[in-house]
């Protein structure tokens, strides 16, 4: 069976938030004509507390963009986003939500990043995303969202290597885009890894 993950649509990934992704707005009415496409969808929200290890402001002396050592991993400083309970970690106001069969919460290990749907970035904490597809006879995965080249890629990479069939869907994501090539770069490694892109006009 087929399903769509839609990763992180949160306020603070939309133009106006805390960590911005530009035209992240756009994919939203995509996603949301996507959704009609499938019988069996599910989400991922970041989840962070305040604390998170992850955000520059909890280090003190230390800028947006900088990399430091977070529990033996390298791990680039963010501004401070998706804290649970606020606005910004809700849900985009227009993106559709009735036909969600889950929610999966990531990043709310202070001591770790969170970027993939399935796993932490060391790879010790698992959502429960890979049994709960699994339980319901999914095996095939059609992924959306933001950002392209942080956890959308990461999730796309984690589902291949729980040895899903894994598409993504290259209209219905929007990247960070650091470097202005990050989004093609992301792209490439996704396809390389053995992900199928796609377009939402190519789905059944």
């Amino acid at each position: 069976m087929k399903a769509l993950i839609i990763v992180d649509v949160q306020n603070d990934f939309i133009p106006g938030g805390a960590l911005a992704v530009a035209e992240g707005d756009q994919i939203v009415p995509i996603i949301n004509q996507l959704q009609e496409k499938f019988d069996f969808v599910v989400a991922t929200q970041d989840w962070h507390p305040a604390d998170h290890g992850s955000f520059a402001a909890n280090h003190p002396g230390k800028e947006i963009g900088e990399f430091i050592k977070l529990n033996g991993v390298n791990q680039i400083l963010w501004p401070v986003h998706c804290v649970q309970g606020s606005d910004g970690a809700e849900f985009h106001k227009d993106l559709k939500r009735d036909q969600w069969k889950a929610i999966f919460q990531k990043g709310m290990n202070p001591q770790v990043d969170s970027y993939s749907g399935f796993f932490d970035n060391n790879k010790q904490g698992d959502t429960g995303l890979s049994k709960f597809l699994r339980d319901h006879g999914v095996d095939e995965i059609f992924v959306c969202g933001l950002a392209e080249d942080y956890c959308v890629k990461f999730t796309v990479l984690d589902g291949l290597e729980e040895g899903f069939k894994v598409h993504l869907i290259l209209d219905a994501t929007r990247a960070v885009n650091i470097h202005p090539d990050d989004f093609a770069k992301a792209m490439i490694e996704m396809e390389n890894a053995g992900a199928i892109i796609t377009h939402s006009e190519s789905i059944d």
